[in-house]
């Protein structure tokens, strides 16, 4: 199909990097290495191509099944043919019905298709960042270990689901995720998350709930990784040692302040090696102790305060201080490009979908739709969609589907 003329693209896609096909990698082979979950009597649609619909439907803005099911109705029947749809008896092309879509996302093994999601997120990404600038070093190589619930999936028979997930700081996509019993059970399922991602040489950033001795040594001592890990009053002992550390005798080593949608705030970090003559801090390959505190003024509400501390495993020649102010600051930035993103555009807490594994099947949609959406440069998700989500042939280049029908037969 021809590209459309710059004229009719709107302005929020005419600043996405080039949607070449041939350079953009296909989604579909990712897809097809989910298991089938479907007997093969009466199995019409290929899994990988009702998958591919989901995910071009996701990112159109699509967020139940219903509306997944009307992208695929208004969606012309030559893109339903490079999707991979087989021509019917009649020698039409037609999209699946709700109750199919829905069968299938309940009763597929969600941690496949994350697997295969989180492995197309991370080639996407790898060939993003490849292309590149180097820029900031540490902030390239930074991986952020974060949970979050999905509120609607509760029922009163049974506890809401909640996802542990490993994004990386620049560029966000989803490297990992896996389904929890509850958040007090995240920190059992810190290392297994991170089993089989490459992690030498980069730096996982974390909240005070994994900063655990066990999985932060084994983190270093046998990835090769570093941390940044936050510390509270969970952890009593470290966080007496480092809050009584002379942070009073240090001077200010970077600080940063930032003006924008009705608040201004300005974060200041104190940096201090860990020596024995200071006392020590019992904690394993801790390098560094951070103090960062952040001043928030929001107009009409009263200024407040907030003290954090930190220990990360980098030697102060490996990171400046405002390479380390940036690490803890893009950890709490995951909140915004990707979780609240996944609950105010694509409603996931409003989200009812409960059965089976189909919550987490949804999460994963979300995170490749986000995750191929920031690769090609989007900044506003929310417009984003909103730009592509009455035209189904603007959504396919972003998974590197063509146009053109399919005669491979893929």
């Amino acid at each position: 199909m021809p590209a459309l003329s710059s004229s009719t693209v709107p302005a929020v896609l005419a600043k996405l990097a080039p949607l070449n096909t041939p350079d953009i990698t296909d989604l579909r082979p990712y897809l097809a290495t989910v298991p089938d979950p479907r007997s093969r009597h009466g199995r019409w649609y290929p899994l990988h191509c009702l998958l591919t619909i989901c995910a071009c439907a996701v990112i159109s803005g699509a967020r139940t099944i219903e509306e997944i099911t009307e992208w695929g109705q208004r969606t012309p029947f030559h893109l339903l043919e490079a999707i991979g749809v087989r021509p019917h008896p009649l020698r039409r092309r037609r999209s699946p019905a709700a109750c199919t879509i829905d069968r299938v996302l309940c009763r597929i093994d969600p941690h496949a298709l994350d697997t295969a999601v989180c492995a197309y997120l991370a080639d996407r990404h790898r060939a993003a960042t490849e292309t590149t600038p180097d820029g900031d070093k540490a902030a390239h190589q930074a991986i952020a270990v974060d949970g979050k619930a999905l509120k609607g999936s509760a029922r009163t028979d049974q506890a809401g689901r909640h996802l542990l997930s490993a994004l990386t700081h620049h560029l966000p996509v989803t490297l990992a995720q896996t389904e929890v019993g509850a958040k007090t059970n995240e920190t059992r399922h810190f290392l297994p998350l991170l089993q089989g991602l490459d992690l030498a040489g980069h730096v996982v950033t974390c909240d005070a709930l994994h900063t655990v001795q066990g999985h932060l040594k084994r983190l270093v001592e046998d990835r090769k990784a570093h941390y940044v890990a936050v510390v509270k009053t969970n952890q009593p002992t470290l966080h007496a040692q480092i809050s009584a550390l002379p942070w009073d005798e240090l001077p200010l080593a970077h600080t940063r302040s930032e003006k924008g949608h009705g608040r201004r705030e300005s974060r200041s970090i104190k940096v201090l090696g860990i020596v024995d003559s200071l006392g020590g801090i019992c904690f394993p390959h801790a390098k560094l102790a951070l103090r960062i505190h952040r001043r928030r003024r929001q107009t009409g509400k009263k200024q407040t305060r907030e003290t954090v501390f930190a220990v990360t495993s980098l030697d102060a020649h490996q990171a400046t201080p405002a390479q380390l102010a940036a690490l803890v600051r893009g950890h709490w930035a995951i909140e915004n490009s990707s979780h609240h993103i996944r609950d105010v555009t694509f409603g996931e807490d409003a989200s009812t979908v409960h059965a089976g594994g189909a919550p987490q099947a949804m999460v994963a949609l979300r995170n490749l739709a986000i995750g191929a959406l920031k690769v090609t440069g989007a900044v506003n998700i929310a417009k984003t969609t909103r730009a592509i989500r009455d035209l189904p042939e603007r959504a396919l280049p972003f998974f590197g589907i063509s146009h053109e029908p399919d005669l491979s037969g893929t």
